[in-house]
């Protein structure tokens, strides 16, 4: 009968890592160690944000990645037209998306209640001009006094691209993060015709084709984005960026991709420290 706790230990142990490939399960294990008593971390962070974690309560428990390499597909569009290229935003956030939940499986096998200072990285490979890595990577934290307390309202370790510093000031200041959220279209710009061309030649003009083009595809990702963070009943966006890039489609398919940290209140009194003058010294 003893063996009975150990049995189900080692169960729930291999059903939180039979996604990960595994070396990514040997490294896991390592790190989470047995019962309360972990034996190392690995982390991103830098030394003033590794003790601003500390500070706030919480101990890195180890570097998480999940990674996915994406055949992204092909979709025409007709030149004189302004349209969302749909079959290229859902590769792209699918994709992002795949990347983003394996890292929160590591993070769920080393018993994280978040991650902190995630990076989205896309990069392209020498297999073809349609094939790309899609990277997340962070530094998953646990907290010392309320483990799961952090969690997102779906019972998973909380996401936040926020720094150690930020994540340490949101914290002081009466809010939490509730998950990394984000956004994307791709869109084509129409080419302009010889009659547009000659009408703005050697003049000053609006190009109001393109403006449209690229005001309607950054208002869709940012809406995008923002419902995200509506379905974890956020309070709202921090450090929110967008992102344009073309992925090598060519001069007339970019993407916008907009990614922040979705918060909560978690007290109504927010105490929020002065800010203070810093004078560095340089030799």
């Amino acid at each position: 009968m003893a063996q009975e706790p150990q049995d189900a230990e080692a169960k729930k142990e291999a059903q939180e890592f039979a996604t990960l490939p595994e070396h990514a399960r040997e490294r896991l294990v390592e790190m989470r160690g047995s019962g309360e008593e972990r034996r190392f971390f690995t982390s991103d962070l830098s030394t003033s944000e590794f003790l601003l974690i500390k500070e706030a309560g919480f101990d890195p428990v180890g570097l998480v990645v999940g990674s996915s390499i994406y055949h992204i597909g092909f979709q025409q569009a007709a030149w004189t037209n302004n349209q969302e290229m749909t079959v290229l935003t859902q590769a792209m956030y699918r994709a992002r998306e795949l990347a983003m939940t394996r890292m929160e499986e590591e993070a769920e096998a080393l018993g994280a209640d978040g991650i902190v200072g995630v990076r989205l990285e896309v990069s392209h490979k020498e297999w073809g001009r349609h094939v790309a890595e899609f990277v997340a990577i962070g530094t998953a934290i646990v907290h010392r006094g309320q483990p799961q307390h952090f969690r997102n309202k779906h019972g998973r370790p909380f996401t936040s691209d926020l720094s150690g510093q930020d994540f340490y000031v949101l914290l002081r200041s009466g809010y939490r993060p509730l998950g990394m959220v984000m956004g994307n279209c791709v869109y084509h710009v129409a080419l302009q015709g010889l009659g547009g061309f000659m009408q703005t030649f050697n003049r000053n003009a609006e190009m109001v084709q393109y403006t449209q083009a690229l005001y309607d595809s950054r208002e869709l990702a940012m809406d995008r984005m923002q419902k995200e963070a509506e379905t974890l009943s956020a309070k709202g966006i921090v450090g929110a960026d967008v992102h344009e890039s073309n992925h090598s489609w060519g001069a007339h398919v970019i993407e916008f991709f907009a990614v922040g940290t979705a918060v909560e209140e978690t007290s109504s009194d927010h105490v929020i420290d002065p800010p203070t003058l810093v004078l560095p010294l340089i030799d």
